[in-house]
Protein backbone atom coordinates (compact mmCIF):
# COMPACT_ATOMS: atom_id res chain seq x y z
CA UNK A 1 0.00 0.00 0.00
CA UNK A 2 1.57 3.30 -0.67
CA UNK A 3 1.14 5.93 2.22
CA UNK A 4 1.08 9.38 1.79
CA UNK A 5 1.42 12.56 4.38
CA UNK A 6 0.36 15.79 4.30
CA UNK A 7 3.15 18.16 6.35
CA UNK A 8 2.44 21.48 7.30
CA UNK A 9 5.75 23.28 7.89
CA UNK A 10 6.73 26.44 9.06
CA UNK A 11 6.54 29.24 6.59
CA UNK A 12 10.04 30.73 5.01
CA UNK A 13 9.40 34.08 3.10
CA UNK A 14 7.61 32.46 0.37
CA UNK A 15 5.72 29.14 0.11
CA UNK A 16 8.38 27.74 -2.65
CA UNK A 17 11.27 28.33 -0.09
CA UNK A 18 9.22 26.30 2.16
CA UNK A 19 8.82 23.86 -0.79
CA UNK A 20 12.25 23.43 -1.60
CA UNK A 21 13.35 23.73 1.57
CA UNK A 22 11.38 20.52 2.33
CA UNK A 23 12.18 18.39 -0.87
CA UNK A 24 15.58 18.74 -0.46
CA UNK A 25 15.37 17.61 3.17
CA UNK A 26 13.25 14.35 2.70
CA UNK A 27 13.47 13.63 -1.36
CA UNK A 28 16.67 16.10 -2.99
CA UNK A 29 19.46 15.19 -0.10
CA UNK A 30 17.95 11.92 1.31
CA UNK A 31 16.01 10.17 -1.33
CA UNK A 32 13.48 9.28 2.09
CA UNK A 33 9.88 9.88 -0.05
CA UNK A 34 8.42 11.65 -3.33
CA UNK A 35 7.34 14.65 -2.11
CA UNK A 36 5.04 17.00 -4.28
CA UNK A 37 2.68 19.75 -3.48
CA UNK A 38 -0.47 19.61 -2.55
CA UNK A 39 -1.64 22.72 -3.32
CA UNK A 40 -4.61 24.76 -0.36
CA UNK A 41 -6.13 28.07 -1.41
CA UNK A 42 -6.14 30.69 1.01
CA UNK A 43 -8.90 29.89 3.13
CA UNK A 44 -11.11 32.00 5.77
CA UNK A 45 -9.57 30.10 8.73
CA UNK A 46 -11.09 32.61 11.45
CA UNK A 47 -9.42 33.00 14.98
CA UNK A 48 -8.16 29.41 16.14
CA UNK A 49 -11.21 29.54 18.50
CA UNK A 50 -12.79 28.68 15.40
CA UNK A 51 -10.23 26.62 14.42
CA UNK A 52 -11.17 24.49 17.90
CA UNK A 53 -14.50 24.87 17.95
CA UNK A 54 -14.94 22.68 14.66
CA UNK A 55 -12.18 19.94 15.22
CA UNK A 56 -14.23 17.63 16.78
CA UNK A 57 -16.86 18.22 13.79
CA UNK A 58 -14.16 17.81 11.66
CA UNK A 59 -13.03 14.23 12.92
CA UNK A 60 -16.34 13.55 12.73
CA UNK A 61 -16.73 14.56 9.32
CA UNK A 62 -13.82 13.03 8.16
CA UNK A 63 -14.91 9.71 9.55
CA UNK A 64 -18.15 9.83 8.03
CA UNK A 65 -16.68 10.38 4.62
CA UNK A 66 -14.13 7.89 4.73
CA UNK A 67 -16.78 5.62 5.56
CA UNK A 68 -19.20 6.24 2.67
CA UNK A 69 -16.46 6.59 0.13
CA UNK A 70 -15.36 2.70 1.74
CA UNK A 71 -19.24 2.06 1.37
CA UNK A 72 -19.30 3.09 -2.26
CA UNK A 73 -15.67 1.24 -3.24
CA UNK A 74 -17.01 -2.08 -2.12
CA UNK A 75 -20.85 -2.02 -3.26
CA UNK A 76 -19.10 -1.62 -6.49
CA UNK A 77 -16.97 -4.86 -6.10
CA UNK A 78 -19.95 -6.38 -4.76
CA UNK A 79 -21.81 -5.34 -8.29
CA UNK A 80 -18.89 -6.07 -10.42
CA UNK A 81 -19.30 -9.67 -8.68
CA UNK A 82 -16.82 -11.95 -11.19
CA UNK A 83 -15.51 -8.58 -12.40
CA UNK A 84 -14.04 -7.40 -9.63
CA UNK A 85 -10.57 -6.80 -11.01
CA UNK A 86 -12.17 -4.20 -13.21
CA UNK A 87 -13.03 -2.34 -9.49
CA UNK A 88 -10.17 0.11 -9.83
CA UNK A 89 -9.94 1.16 -13.12
CA UNK A 90 -13.87 1.69 -12.45
CA UNK A 91 -13.35 3.85 -9.40
CA UNK A 92 -11.28 7.04 -9.93
CA UNK A 93 -11.56 10.60 -8.93
CA UNK A 94 -11.80 13.51 -11.20
CA UNK A 95 -11.05 11.19 -14.06
CA UNK A 96 -7.86 9.68 -12.35
CA UNK A 97 -6.38 6.93 -10.25
CA UNK A 98 -5.88 7.75 -6.77
CA UNK A 99 -2.10 8.44 -6.60
CA UNK A 100 -2.20 10.49 -9.29
CA UNK A 101 -5.16 12.61 -7.61
CA UNK A 102 -3.53 12.96 -4.57
CA UNK A 103 -0.17 14.07 -5.62
CA UNK A 104 -1.62 16.59 -8.44
CA UNK A 105 -4.45 17.88 -6.28
CA UNK A 106 -6.40 20.77 -6.72
CA UNK A 107 -9.55 22.83 -4.53
CA UNK A 108 -12.43 22.82 -5.94
CA UNK A 109 -13.53 26.38 -6.23
CA UNK A 110 -17.04 25.36 -7.61
CA UNK A 111 -17.72 23.04 -5.21
CA UNK A 112 -15.91 24.45 -2.33
CA UNK A 113 -15.79 28.51 -2.60
CA UNK A 114 -13.07 29.52 -1.09
CA UNK A 115 -14.83 32.89 0.43
CA UNK A 116 -16.91 30.50 2.32
CA UNK A 117 -16.47 30.45 6.15
CA UNK A 118 -14.74 26.53 7.39
CA UNK A 119 -17.77 26.05 8.78
CA UNK A 120 -19.87 26.40 5.46
CA UNK A 121 -17.60 24.20 3.37
CA UNK A 122 -17.51 21.51 6.05
CA UNK A 123 -21.31 21.92 5.73
CA UNK A 124 -21.55 21.34 1.89
CA UNK A 125 -19.56 18.68 2.06
CA UNK A 126 -21.40 16.52 4.57
CA UNK A 127 -24.75 17.87 2.83
CA UNK A 128 -23.30 16.28 -0.54
CA UNK A 129 -21.87 13.16 1.47
CA UNK A 130 -24.81 12.59 3.48
CA UNK A 131 -27.09 12.91 -0.26
CA UNK A 132 -25.20 10.22 -1.32
CA UNK A 133 -25.05 7.86 1.56
CA UNK A 134 -28.88 7.49 1.61
CA UNK A 135 -29.18 7.40 -2.38
CA UNK A 136 -26.78 4.26 -2.06
CA UNK A 137 -28.65 2.91 0.66
CA UNK A 138 -31.96 3.42 -1.51
CA UNK A 139 -30.32 2.31 -5.12
CA UNK A 140 -28.47 -0.57 -3.13
CA UNK A 141 -31.87 -2.10 -1.34
CA UNK A 142 -33.41 -2.19 -4.66
CA UNK A 143 -30.70 -3.84 -6.66
CA UNK A 144 -29.89 -6.34 -3.65
CA UNK A 145 -33.67 -7.05 -3.81
CA UNK A 146 -33.77 -7.88 -7.66
CA UNK A 147 -30.75 -9.56 -7.17
CA UNK A 148 -31.64 -12.14 -4.28
CA UNK A 149 -34.62 -12.77 -5.88
CA UNK A 150 -33.73 -13.87 -9.24
CA UNK A 151 -30.77 -15.58 -7.15
CA UNK A 152 -33.37 -17.68 -5.29
CA UNK A 153 -34.84 -18.30 -8.77
CA UNK A 154 -31.53 -19.43 -10.00
CA UNK A 155 -31.17 -21.58 -7.16
CA UNK A 156 -34.71 -23.62 -7.21
CA UNK A 157 -33.16 -24.80 -10.81
CA UNK A 158 -29.84 -25.56 -9.52
CA UNK A 159 -28.51 -28.36 -7.24
CA UNK A 160 -29.19 -32.25 -6.72
CA UNK A 161 -32.62 -33.84 -8.09
CA UNK A 162 -33.73 -34.03 -4.75
CA UNK A 163 -33.66 -30.08 -4.17
CA UNK A 164 -33.74 -28.43 -7.30
CA UNK A 165 -37.02 -27.50 -9.26
CA UNK A 166 -37.99 -29.93 -11.88
CA UNK A 167 -40.20 -27.75 -14.02
CA UNK A 168 -36.99 -27.43 -16.58
CA UNK A 169 -36.49 -31.47 -16.57
CA UNK A 170 -40.33 -32.68 -17.27
CA UNK A 171 -42.30 -32.66 -20.58
CA UNK A 172 -46.27 -32.88 -20.39
CA UNK A 173 -45.65 -36.56 -22.30
CA UNK A 174 -43.86 -37.73 -18.98
CA UNK A 175 -47.35 -37.69 -17.23
CA UNK A 176 -50.62 -38.67 -17.03
CA UNK A 177 -52.98 -35.71 -16.93
CA UNK A 178 -56.91 -35.03 -15.85
CA UNK A 179 -57.35 -39.06 -14.97
CA UNK A 180 -59.94 -39.63 -11.90
CA UNK A 181 -58.28 -42.58 -11.12
CA UNK A 182 -54.72 -42.17 -12.16
CA UNK A 183 -51.38 -40.57 -11.41
CA UNK A 184 -48.16 -39.91 -12.20
CA UNK A 185 -45.55 -39.45 -9.70
CA UNK A 186 -41.60 -38.27 -9.65
CA UNK A 187 -38.96 -40.39 -8.04
CA UNK A 188 -35.94 -39.96 -7.34
CA UNK A 189 -33.98 -43.04 -7.41
CA UNK A 190 -30.27 -43.43 -6.38
CA UNK A 191 -27.97 -44.90 -9.46
CA UNK A 192 -26.62 -47.63 -6.88
CA UNK A 193 -30.34 -48.69 -6.62
CA UNK A 194 -31.76 -48.30 -10.17
CA UNK A 195 -31.57 -51.92 -10.69
CA UNK A 196 -33.84 -52.71 -7.38
CA UNK A 197 -36.15 -49.47 -8.12
CA UNK A 198 -36.41 -51.85 -11.68
CA UNK A 199 -37.45 -55.15 -10.30
CA UNK A 200 -39.39 -53.67 -7.55
CA UNK A 201 -41.03 -50.72 -8.00
CA UNK A 202 -44.56 -52.50 -9.95
CA UNK A 203 -44.91 -54.13 -6.34
CA UNK A 204 -44.35 -51.46 -3.63
CA UNK A 205 -47.63 -50.97 -3.80
CA UNK A 206 -51.14 -52.46 -5.68
CA UNK A 207 -52.39 -50.67 -8.61
CA UNK A 208 -49.39 -49.80 -10.12
CA UNK A 209 -49.20 -49.71 -14.06
CA UNK A 210 -46.62 -52.00 -15.28
CA UNK A 211 -44.04 -50.47 -17.40
CA UNK A 212 -44.51 -47.11 -16.65
CA UNK A 213 -41.51 -45.53 -15.38
CA UNK A 214 -38.79 -43.86 -17.31
CA UNK A 215 -35.72 -42.43 -17.09
CA UNK A 216 -36.25 -38.54 -17.44
CA UNK A 217 -32.78 -36.96 -16.05
CA UNK A 218 -29.99 -37.88 -13.81
CA UNK A 219 -27.10 -36.02 -11.76
CA UNK A 220 -24.07 -37.54 -10.53
CA UNK A 221 -25.76 -39.62 -7.70
CA UNK A 222 -29.46 -40.15 -8.95
CA UNK A 223 -32.14 -40.91 -11.56
CA UNK A 224 -35.39 -38.75 -11.96
CA UNK A 225 -38.34 -41.77 -12.91
CA UNK A 226 -41.84 -41.28 -13.83
CA UNK A 227 -43.84 -43.80 -12.20
CA UNK A 228 -48.01 -43.94 -13.27
CA UNK A 229 -50.83 -46.02 -10.43
CA UNK A 230 -53.53 -44.89 -9.06
CA UNK A 231 -54.29 -42.37 -7.25
CA UNK A 232 -55.65 -44.85 -3.86
CA UNK A 233 -52.34 -46.18 -3.84
CA UNK A 234 -50.20 -43.29 -3.59
CA UNK A 235 -49.95 -43.26 -0.28
CA UNK A 236 -48.96 -46.97 0.44
CA UNK A 237 -46.54 -46.64 -2.56
CA UNK A 238 -44.53 -43.32 -0.68
CA UNK A 239 -43.66 -45.49 2.25
CA UNK A 240 -42.47 -48.39 1.12
CA UNK A 241 -40.66 -46.42 -1.77
CA UNK A 242 -39.11 -44.52 1.15
CA UNK A 243 -38.31 -47.90 2.57
CA UNK A 244 -36.14 -48.94 0.10
CA UNK A 245 -34.37 -45.31 -0.37
CA UNK A 246 -36.63 -44.16 -3.30
CA UNK A 247 -37.51 -40.60 -2.60
CA UNK A 248 -40.95 -39.40 -4.16
CA UNK A 249 -40.88 -35.70 -5.23
CA UNK A 250 -43.69 -33.67 -4.02
CA UNK A 251 -44.88 -32.45 -7.47
CA UNK A 252 -47.54 -31.92 -10.16
CA UNK A 253 -47.06 -30.86 -13.34
CA UNK A 254 -49.07 -27.39 -13.94
CA UNK A 255 -48.30 -25.62 -17.10
CA UNK A 256 -49.28 -22.29 -16.42
CA UNK A 257 -47.37 -22.21 -12.88
CA UNK A 258 -44.00 -23.32 -15.00
CA UNK A 259 -44.54 -20.96 -17.46
CA UNK A 260 -45.21 -17.87 -14.54
CA UNK A 261 -41.80 -19.06 -13.12
CA UNK A 262 -39.86 -19.05 -16.71
CA UNK A 263 -41.34 -15.77 -17.43
CA UNK A 264 -40.89 -14.40 -13.81
CA UNK A 265 -36.92 -15.49 -14.08
CA UNK A 266 -36.33 -13.39 -17.71
CA UNK A 267 -38.09 -10.27 -16.48
CA UNK A 268 -35.75 -10.20 -13.18
CA UNK A 269 -32.50 -11.55 -15.42
CA UNK A 270 -33.28 -8.43 -17.75
CA UNK A 271 -34.60 -6.19 -14.76
CA UNK A 272 -30.85 -6.73 -13.33
CA UNK A 273 -29.04 -5.88 -16.68
CA UNK A 274 -31.21 -3.10 -16.82
CA UNK A 275 -29.85 -1.35 -13.48
CA UNK A 276 -26.67 -2.73 -13.71
CA UNK A 277 -25.49 0.09 -16.08
CA UNK A 278 -26.63 3.08 -14.63
CA UNK A 279 -25.86 1.91 -11.00
CA UNK A 280 -22.32 1.42 -12.16
CA UNK A 281 -22.23 4.64 -13.87
CA UNK A 282 -23.39 5.69 -10.47
CA UNK A 283 -20.90 4.43 -8.30
CA UNK A 284 -18.61 5.93 -10.40
CA UNK A 285 -19.85 9.33 -10.29
CA UNK A 286 -20.01 9.71 -6.63
CA UNK A 287 -17.09 8.33 -5.59
CA UNK A 288 -15.23 11.46 -4.69
CA UNK A 289 -12.51 9.99 -2.10
CA UNK A 290 -9.89 13.10 -1.37
CA UNK A 291 -12.53 16.11 -0.88
CA UNK A 292 -11.89 16.05 3.08
CA UNK A 293 -7.92 15.81 3.52
CA UNK A 294 -7.67 19.80 2.33
CA UNK A 295 -10.22 20.34 5.16
CA UNK A 296 -8.95 18.80 7.78
CA UNK A 297 -4.97 20.18 6.51
CA UNK A 298 -6.78 23.75 6.96
CA UNK A 299 -7.56 23.21 10.43
CA UNK A 300 -3.56 22.31 11.35
CA UNK A 301 -2.41 25.15 9.13
CA UNK A 302 -0.85 27.86 12.36
CA UNK A 303 1.06 24.29 13.64
CA UNK A 304 4.62 23.56 12.36
CA UNK A 305 5.44 20.01 10.93
CA UNK A 306 2.23 18.68 11.46
CA UNK A 307 1.43 16.07 9.14
CA UNK A 308 -2.24 14.34 8.35
CA UNK A 309 -1.85 10.96 6.82
CA UNK A 310 -3.64 9.84 3.87
CA UNK A 311 -5.16 6.48 4.13
CA UNK A 312 -5.41 5.60 0.63
CA UNK A 313 -6.35 1.66 1.33
CA UNK A 314 -9.65 2.27 -0.07
CA UNK A 315 -9.54 -0.78 -2.62
CA UNK A 316 -8.96 -3.57 -0.64
CA UNK A 317 -12.57 -5.44 -0.58
CA UNK A 318 -14.14 -8.57 1.16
Amino acid sequence: MTEFWLISAPGEKTCQQTWEKLHAATTKNNNLAATSKFNIPDLKVGTLDVLVGLSDELAKLDAFVEGVVKKVAQYMADVLEDSRDKVQENLLANGVDLVTYITRFQWDMAKYPIKQSLKNISEIIAKGVTQIDNDLKSRASAYNNLKGNLQNLERKNAGSLLTRSLAEIVKKDDFVLDSEYLVTLLVVVPKLNHNDWIKQYETLAEMVVPRSSNVLSEDQDSYLCNVTLFRKAVDDFRLKARENKFIVRDFQYNEEEMKADKEEMTRLSTDKKKQFGPLVRWLKVNFAPMDIPGLNLSQQEYYPYVYYKIDCNLLEFK
